[in-house]
């Protein structure tokens, strides 16, 4: 696969009781125009999306990410894709893919303005090579996300804890952590509160436990934080959901950021305050994260 694959999904009600799904997929040229100009994920980024790591051909934690993306149409008012239909897109397109690390992303769409059925499709790439910033860490600076932690509750209309094609903001505060001399951000509640970094998921260490923002106040819960958790209690370690305090990131013994494609990456500075940092747990966790996973 040099370059990019692209499937076309016909979605079809959750509920539909069909077993092969194969007649619902049209591949096209993925460097082709495929998309109407009146498309309302290109307009508006009316849609949801995931982004599911692939190593060696294997797409990693495919349910939960299916299961994510079901959230954020639920979250959005959209059709509730069916789980079978696109975990079969998920494996045609995983076939496409070379040996080594590679990413599918799952788009799912309002579709065309005044349409009447939603716009699905589904990529696959090689992924960008991040062996030298998983090695390095990175340094973030903390940056207001504008809202408390009770907003999502008090104003769904935010869309909080959806994946959402919005990642303007996101893109944004990447910009201006590089700007304040950092490598990535970590967003913070305005009532002073550890959310999550524009991309990734947000681990703690403090003395023997581990600890992540409780994935209550408008947060992602995070497919592959959940992937580290089980591999840390399978060592037989401490790891929990807390209400974390911002001003407690300058005293955590280590941090990491996690994603489905950079996959664990430790945090070396905060606010230019430097953070401890465990070589050979990053390493352990990237050598986990890099075994095919379900």
């Amino acid at each position: 696969m040099p370059h990019r694959f692209a499937l076309i999904i016909d979605p079809v009600a959750a509920d539909d009781a069909r077993d092969d799904f194969a007649d619902t997929f049209t591949e096209v040229d993925a460097a082709a125009p495929a998309l109407s100009v009146g498309e309302l994920s290109t307009q508006r980024g009316d849609g949801v999306f995931e982004s599911i790591g692939v190593i060696d051909g294997h797409a990693q934690e495919v349910v939960p990410h299916l299961e994510r993306l079901a959230n954020s149409a639920r979250i959005c008012d959209l059709p509730v894709p069916h789980q079978e239909q696109w975990h079969q897109a998920v494996a045609v397109a995983a076939a496409q893919c070379p040996p080594g690390e590679a990413v599918i992303k799952l788009i799912l769409s309002r579709g065309v303005e005044h349409g009447p059925t939603p716009t699905a499709w589904v990529t696959a790439a090689p992924a960008p090579d991040f062996a030298a910033v998983r090695a390095r860490g990175v340094s973030v600076a903390t940056l207001d996300r504008g809202y408390d932690l009770a907003a999502a509750e008090r104003a769904p209309w935010l869309l909080l804890g959806a994946k959402t094609l919005s990642y303007a903001v996101n893109m944004a505060a990447l910009r201006e952590a590089r700007r304040r001399g950092a490598h990535d951000a970590i967003f913070l509640s305005s009532d002073g509160f550890v959310l999550e970094a524009p991309t990734a998921s947000l681990i703690l260490r403090f003395g023997d436990r581990f600890t992540t923002p409780e994935p209550t106040g408008g947060i992602l819960h995070g497919t592959t934080q959940l992937s580290v958790y089980d591999h840390l209690a399978s060592r037989g370690l401490d790891a929990g959901y807390d209400r974390i305090p911002a001003s407690d990131l300058a005293r955590a013994d280590a941090a990491w950021l996690v994603s489905s494609v950079r996959l664990a990456v430790a945090v070396t500075a905060v606010d230019g305050g430097a953070l401890p940092v465990d070589h050979a747990l990053t390493a352990e966790l990237n050598e986990y994260l890099l075994s095919p996973r379900d």
